[in-house]
């Protein structure tokens, strides 16, 4: 239906009501019938002459008339005053007359689309009183452990949204991403020049990128809907759909302009009607979607279960995965939400791909998820860093608790149970090898066992163990706790390395010490070397002029410099928090710890230690070397 102007809209519809008021007028002249008793239609005929009104002394006189003005005519008691011609109604063209709606496309439009046909959307969906000034936007204030909040308003738009572009994510490091997403959420005015809305909608797809969905979400909410650009819109769906929260969205849907073209607003729509009460509409609009088949098979019976559970529609829609070969994000979000399992070839297929991070992310935040299947997912966002030590054992012991459920998942929560309360040590860290995985190949099991990692007293039995007790410590950020096997290892060893980093009153390491570690160092390329170099060369703890010469026996040219190492660089000394923890984003993009180079490191952690980020440096270094 070719959509019209406000105005002719307008028109149309108030011409065919005073159509069918003419034409009910004409029809009662046919045949006149008075409802009045007899005698209530025969007035008392007027006198011949009308009576003389009396002077009323209360009354004005009238004010005297302008020279060159005619003297307006006196309005007699009685008399019925007369009006002016009545204007020419505006007349419609051909072509306008040919694109107005029909009785029957007018009853299918939902309130949203009559609104917009008439005009009468409002742009805002709040009170005057209760809309928010855009001069701050974040969800995190300083008050809060947000970064200052003028951070960025001095600095170059373009150089900020040059970084905020640029950073698509995962980072390599666990504790980096918890730094950024501290940096990004943060409550900051927008640098001059750049529209607000356009800064939050690049920092929510920063969020978007790293799978922190729900922060995403929380970004553009703190932002009027009437505010809303394309960019932020499009930010704003894909952290709806991220967090699982389709609903969530609708507010946006129902307040910005239709897009009958978009397959997906077409069927958010329909959901977004059923859910606020137009039930019959939006069974409609999904058939009529069906029937024109915008969006394959799959995605239009999801949405049409999932408008059903509103209470009215189609919620018993039978939903089949044939012919289907791919998994998408919709059809992540609304199978997961209706309870509808997607077959495992398809699942697994989707996990070992590309986007397997993304789906592992948005699942492990998705309380519709199955908890045994959530478990796996939640180990890989806590190695992501965005679920936190202490949620990841929170979801285990409700697993724990869930006597019904078997399998892995419930094996590993039976373990995990087990480094915590087995009396003998030595059977608690052997519980802990098990959620380690070979070698300590599961960083996530890592993360699961920090706080019972703690518990294990330092001795000489227990050294084999100590740098992966250690660097699970570390992911927590048990730093004090991991400081207590320093009397107990060896110097020069690996467990050595990562305390000499962790130690936030650490002194100058001892020539000794690192000699033992580079001539110890088994890794790839003498990468953890690396690392440690870099690591405590940015936080000030080499002998004074040794970066060179340990560079030399690693490779690695520490005095190299790039655009980014000098961009960093630049921004520490000026001191600015905010922009050093972005470019370290920038920097440490990749999907593992072999995409960073120490050089990269070196200045990364260097910065940080400058802007007073000293913490987050230490964690980064140390989790370099264990992972390196």
């Amino acid at each position: 239906m070719k959509r019209l102007s406000a105005g002719v809209a307008a028109l149309a519809v108030a011409g065919a009501i005073a159509g069918v008021s003419l034409a009910g007028f004409a029809s009662a002249q046919d045949a006149p019938e008075s409802l009045l008793p007899p005698g209530f239609d025969d007035p008392t005929p007027a006198p011949a002459t009308a009576p003389q009104p009396t002077a009323d002394p209360a009354v004005a006189p009238i004010a005297p008339v302008a020279p060159g003005v005619a003297p307006a005519a006196p309005v007699l008691p009685g008399s019925v005053p007369q009006s002016g011609p009545l204007p020419d109604v505006p007349q419609l063209s051909a072509e306008e007359l040919s694109g107005l709606p029909s009785i029957e496309e007018l009853e299918e439009l939902s309130t949203d689309e009559l609104d917009d046909l008439l005009g009468l959307k409002p742009q805002y969906d709040i009170p005057p009183a209760a809309r928010r000034s855009l001069a701050q936007v974040g969800v995190l204030a300083p008050s809060e452990g947000g970064l200052p909040t003028n951070s960025l308003a001095r600095q170059p738009q373009n150089l900020v949204r040059a970084i905020l572009t640029g950073t698509k994510g995962p980072l390599v490091s666990r504790w980096g991403h918890i730094m950024v997403r501290r940096a990004l959420v943060s409550r900051y005015a927008a640098p001059e020049g750049m529209n607000p809305v356009e800064f939050a909608a690049l920092r929510a797809g920063v969020l978007n990128s790293i799978g922190e969905f729900a922060l995403a979400r929380a970004i553009v909410q703190d932002i009027d809907t009437g505010n809303w650009n394309a960019a932020i819109t499009q930010e704003a769906l894909i952290a709806y759909i991220g967090a699982s929260d389709i609903v969530g969205a609708c507010p946006a849907v129902r307040f910005q302009e239709s897009k009958p073209d978009d397959p997906q607003w077409v069927m958010l729509s329909a959901i977004c009607n059923a859910y606020a009460g137009e039930g019959a509409l939006a069974s409609r609009q999904l058939n009529s979607a069906q029937n024109e088949e915008i969006a394959p098979e799959i995605d239009l019976l999801l949405a049409q279960r999932f408008a059903g559970a509103a209470g009215r529609g189609r919620g018993g829609t039978t939903v089949e995965w044939d012919g289907v070969d791919a998994i998408t994000p919709w059809r992540f979000s609304l199978a997961n939400a209706v309870g509808e399992a997607i077959p495992d070839t398809i699942l697994s297929t989707a996990l070992d791909g590309r986007s397997g991070s993304y789906y592992r992310l948005a699942g492990a935040t998705s309380a519709s998820v199955p908890l045994a299947q959530r478990i796996d997912y939640a180990e890989y966002a806590a190695s992501r860093g965005v679920f936190s030590s202490s949620a990841l054992i929170g979801l285990y012991s409700e697993l724990y608790n869930n006597e019904g459920l078997r399998g892995e998942a419930a094996q590993r929560a039976t373990r995990l149970r087990d480094a915590y309360v087995v009396p003998d040590p030595a059977a608690r860290i052997s519980a802990m090898r098990d959620l380690w995985g070979e070698e300590g190949s599961s960083f996530g099991g890592q993360v699961l066992t920090a706080y019972a990692a703690a518990r294990i007293p330092p001795s000489t039995q227990a050294l084999s163990d100590a740098p992966t007790l250690i660097g699970s410590m570390l992911t927590a950020g048990l730093d004090r706790d991991a400081l207590a096997w320093n009397p107990v290892v060896e110097e020069g060893s690996l467990a050595w390395g990562l305390l000499a980093l962790a130690d936030p009153d650490g002194d100058t390491v001892s020539i000794t010490g690192m000699d033992g570690f580079l001539s110890n160092d088994d890794s790839d390329e003498a990468r953890k070397s690396g690392f440690l170099i870099a690591g405590l060369g940015g936080l000030g703890r080499l002998p004074s002029g040794d970066m060179t010469g340990y560079g030399a026996q690693v490779g690695v040219d520490f005095s190299r410099q790039t655009r980014w190492t000098r961009m960093i660089t630049r921004a520490a000394e000026v001191e600015n928090t905010a922009l050093v923890a972005l470019l370290a984003g920038l920097g440490m993009q990749g999907e593992s710890w072999s995409q960073m180079t120490p050089l990269h490191l070196y200045h990364l952690v260097s910065a940080l230690n400058e802007v007073g980020l000293e913490a987050e440096a230490r964690m980064i270094a140390a989790e370099a070397v264990a992972r390196g």
